[in-house]
């Protein structure tokens, strides 16, 4: 336990992560050891069934990386890993779609686990569970942004105003 306390990253409660398989290169993240799976911002969820390939059932949704922002949306197609009861903070329980995905921070590249459910109300696009963190990274609930600031300004739509 020790050497895996050692062999760790430290990484703040709130980080800046990317996802390089999504072509998302910067959304903010709560790093939440008290949630075991992660959990992404997404809407239009489509499942589409199998493509005839044989690879199993696919989602199809879209991905807004920047919050009170309608730039930079994604629109993302993956395998669908799972479907599991999940319970929000708010206690109440849902059936949400699971796909893998990498998720890179502090320069490394862990797989998560990441269910798909609207986080429109949520402080942040993307949760990042325990099941990921202990790929390597231990929380100091007293620190933020430790790996650093997206490196661009966020680009906000006009909301009516001139």
């Amino acid at each position: 336990m020790i050497d895996d306390l050692h062999s760790s990253t430290i990484a703040g409660w709130r980080e800046w992560v990317a996802l390089p398989g999504l072509g998302v290169p910067w959304i903010k993240a709560k790093l939440d050891t008290g949630a075991r799976s992660s959990a992404l911002h997404a809407f239009d969820i489509e499942e589409l069934g199998d493509d005839g390939t044989g690879g199993g059932d696919r989602v199809r949704f879209r991905v807004r990386p920047w919050q009170k922002a309608d730039t930079d949306v994604v629109e993302v197609e993956l395998p669908i890993h799972d479907r599991r009861l999940v319970r929000s903070s708010s206690g109440h329980s849902e059936e949400r779609i699971v796909v893998l995905l990498e998720v890179e921070l502090f320069g490394r590249t862990i797989t998560a686990e990441t269910s798909l459910s609207n986080r429109d109300q949520m402080g942040f696009r993307m949760l990042i569970g325990r099941e990921a963190l202990r790929q390597g990274f231990v929380v100091d609930p007293g620190q933020s942004f430790l790996g650093g600031r997206a490196p661009r300004v966020i680009r906000r739509r006009n909301r009516g105003r001139e």
